[in-house]
């Protein structure tokens, strides 16, 4: 990020590999054939179609795990706090003006729980943290005319930031971690590749929403690149997140962090009969009467 948060900026100069993050995946294959924890614990969201806050349970439900069914452990409600990083396109060009950048933004402020936390980083060819973690709604206030357009959106750089360096420190013991992008999904001149990006927020386990704004390039075909609108559906369906209208950034706000704190459930086994060393197919099949939403793809381990 900028020079007062110089390690997001050197983090965009770094090719080293990203470490394995604790947790969700289990532990790896130890020397002399010792025993291995395989467990996974994948965060789910589910709701009763006719509004009922009767929780879900085990015995509603069925995993399938790269075509195989398997035997779900733990089923439980995660109604613990959020740490929500709102990831605001800033750059020149966007098709919004920054006043419905800082609306979009500033509703989170005042929707979120008691104990959730949210941070503000604003990107173009650099992110930068506009807030820093907090729930005081003034401090977001004041923050938000920082918001500016200028430069290209580094999306894919942003998103690896955030990822390495704000979310990080709350992997394992603190697994409600979310990323609410406000951007049409364009990037140019990005060095980490999209598919990298989305294998961490999925290995990582986590949750991409979207107040989508409208694609800039009309759709240009992107040889090099997946076009914006294909970005925004990939990051989101790919990790279990929704889109929604930034039209409407109060109502969005409100959803999400209902989501997050009421309909929010672990859902925990030990995968049989796969492979880990392939990307896996995530299936949750659920009774009548009742929507579930998970990460697309388990990936390899």
């Amino acid at each position: 990020m900028q020079a007062r948060h110089s390690f997001f900026f050197a983090l965009l100069l770094s090719v080293a590999l990203v470490g394995t993050a604790g947790g969700q995946a289990g532990r790896r294959g130890t020397p002399g054939g010792a025993s291995v924890d395989r467990s996974i614990l994948i965060n789910v969201f589910a709701t009763r179609a006719d509004g009922s806050e009767r929780p879900v349970t085990a015995k509603d439900v069925s995993l399938y795990d790269g075509g195989m069914e398997q035997t779900i452990q733990t089923f439980a409600p995660d109604p613990g706090p959020a740490r929500i990083v709102l990831l605001v396109d800033n750059s020149l060009g966007l098709r919004a003006d920054v006043e419905k950048l800082a609306q979009a933004t500033r509703e989170f402020a005042y929707e979120i729980y008691e104990g959730d936390q949210v941070m503000i980083v604003g990107y173009d060819e650099q992110p930068e943290i506009i807030a820093d973690w907090t729930d005081d709604a003034k401090k977001v206030e004041a923050a938000l005319p920082q918001f500016r357009k200028r430069g290209e959106p580094y999306l894919f750089d942003a998103l690896r930031a955030v990822i390495d360096e704000a979310l990080q420190p709350f992997a394992g013991g603190h697994r409600k971690r979310v990323i609410v992008l406000v951007a049409d999904g364009l990037d140019r001149g990005s060095k980490t590749k999209f598919e990298y990006v989305l294998r961490e927020l999925q290995r990582q386990d986590i949750t991409v929403y979207a107040l989508q704004l409208p694609d800039r390039t009309g759709g240009a075909l992107r040889r090099d690149k997946p076009k914006p609108n294909q970005v925004i559906r990939q990051l989101v369906e790919g990790t279990g997140g929704r889109i929604l209208s930034v039209n409407e950034p109060r109502e969005a706000a409100a959803a999400i962090c209902d989501e997050l704190r009421k309909h929010r459930y672990v859902l925990g086994y030990t995968p049989r009969s796969i492979s880990y060393h392939e990307n896996r197919r995530l299936l949750l099949i659920a009774g009548n009467g009742i929507d579930v939403r998970l990460k697309a793809t388990q990936p390899s381990q």
